[in-house]
């Protein structure tokens, strides 16, 4: 898999977040991209996943093969603590629709991704009961554990407690092999282990 940024930029009103951005990246292969808050690295990642415009320059998809835009969907899983998720469905009920439409990765099944996120007990209570790092954990294996080539995680340790982070770095280091993984952070727990790095705030 493979994502190419041509003179990438945003503006919000008059103000550019960030221009002019080239860069391709490549599967399989692991990059941060950094910059305090406000940077627009939360911003540029969603761009990266279709989920926002850019305002000048264009991506390119390539699966062996182009991948038009609104077809991306299915090449992708996100991750973001801002993000939604459907918090009056159970635990069980939020991971069978989920997984309904989005392939777990091969030998997964409900049973044992409801195990690796240490939530069996709560898995029959509703998911706005639980709190903010085990939503967290549960936004992270919805995306970690789907069978896409591509991983994009935006400040991926957000309410977790320490217990939290271990096991992220566990689920990255045995799953996020072999595919592209792009992770927006300036938290250096979050993106141990990408060799690629772009700093956001370069692009002004």
């Amino acid at each position: 898999m493979q994502i190419t940024l041509e003179h990438i930029s945003k503006r919000f009103q008059r103000h550019w977040i960030f221009k002019d951005i080239n860069y391709s990246f490549s599967t399989p292969q692991a990059y941060a991209l950094l910059g305090n808050n406000g940077s627009g690295k939360s911003t540029l990642l969603r761009i990266i996943a279709g989920m926002q415009s850019p305002s000048l320059g264009k991506l390119l998809y390539d699966n062996n093969g182009p991948i038009a835009a609104d077809a991306i969907f299915d090449h992708i899983s996100f991750c973001a603590p801002g993000m939604e998720i459907v918090e009056e469905l159970t635990l069980r009920e939020f991971f069978d629709f989920h997984f309904s439409f989005k392939k777990p990765l091969p030998g997964f099944t409900i049973d044992k991704i409801i195990e690796l996120t240490s939530l069996k007990d709560a898995e029959n209570k509703p998911i706005g009961d639980y709190s903010s790092g085990m939503k967290q954990r549960v936004k992270l294996a919805q995306a970690i554990f789907a069978d896409t080539p591509v991983l994009l995680l935006d400040e991926p340790c957000s309410n977790l407690d320490q217990q939290g982070v271990d096991q992220y770095r566990a689920w990255i280091e045995e799953y996020g092999k072999n595919r592209l993984v792009i992770v927006a952070s300036n938290d250096p727990r979050e993106y141990f282990f990408c060799r690629e790095q772009i700093k956001v705030e370069e692009y002004k």
